[in-house]
């Protein structure tokens, strides 16, 4: 955090897999954040607000500490899009002043193929084929030609507004893609070192997105994807063996 102020970032934001299952850990590193003058957000599946009032009591020691809670509700961690947890969890944070917000990922069946091309309802986004969604939800999908995608349209990757950091000390300007490690060098220090037209991954990515990094390393791949995501997600599992200290950890890439 201390690292994080002195870079001039102002939101951190607590995510996961489920940060709630690590709780006491959040709850101290809510604290912390506050106390040192960051706005602070928080993202979950809410499985802990089985009732109103057990969701209050999960909430009472953010009240007045966090600026965003997201409530993520969708058929993949519930059997309704809108679940009774987050019912529980959007109530209790209302009633205790916390701004609240929802979440939810589309299905990718082919019933819903507009959802692949950014025409959503209201409230939903769609599934970026990368991680799990790669590997699980990708056949469910129609797919586009890969010379298509010629853009990273997710991330900022010439001037990020964000950055994830994951337990090992990885700081990821996308899921499996890092540019530093926080144990090995100072946070400020990497982002004035950030050089994404020379970087082997991003460069390539901002020249001519996930198609342009498959024909610069000669990379073999399919005809047709889901998204930009999961040919992109491809590509870097293939270079990995080439470039292991910029994609991973091997959990991105489903080698836990």
């Amino acid at each position: 955090m201390k690292e994080a102020g002195e870079a001039g970032i102002e939101w951190i934001f607590f995510e996961g897999g489920e940060p709630f299952l690590y709780y006491p850990v959040l709850a101290d590193a809510v604290r912390g954040a506050a106390s040192s003058g960051f706005r602070i957000g928080i993202l979950s599946n809410c499985y802990w607000a089985t009732e109103f009032e057990d969701a209050l009591e999960w909430l009472k020691p953010f009240a007045g500490l966090i600026q965003d809670f997201t409530v993520s509700t969708d058929l993949y961690h519930c059997s309704e899009v809108l679940s009774q947890q987050a019912r529980n969890a959007t109530a209790a944070a209302k009633k205790l002043g916390i701004p609240v917000g929802m979440i939810s990922i589309a299905q990718p069946e082919a019933a819903n193929s507009a959802a692949t091309l950014g025409q959503l309802p209201p409230g939903e986004s769609a599934v970026m084929y990368r991680g799990r969604a790669a590997a699980v939800l990708a056949a469910k999908a129609v797919k586009r030609p890969w010379e298509q995608f010629a853009e990273c349209t997710h991330e900022r990757l010439r001037n990020p507004g964000r950055v994830h950091v994951d337990p090992f000390g990885n700081l990821h300007i996308c899921q499996g893609l890092s540019i530093g490690n926080l144990y090995r060098v100072p946070l400020r220090e990497i982002c004035e070192e950030y050089a994404p037209d020379s970087h082997p991954i991003i460069g390539p990515l901002l020249n001519g997105g996930p198609a342009e990094l498959v024909r610069r390393y000669g990379l073999p791949h399919e005809q047709n994807y889901a998204d930009a995501c999961q040919l992109c997600y491809e590509a870097r599992k293939a270079l990995r063996i080439k470039f292991p200290e910029i994609l991973g950890p091997d959990q991105m890439y489903g080698m836990a």
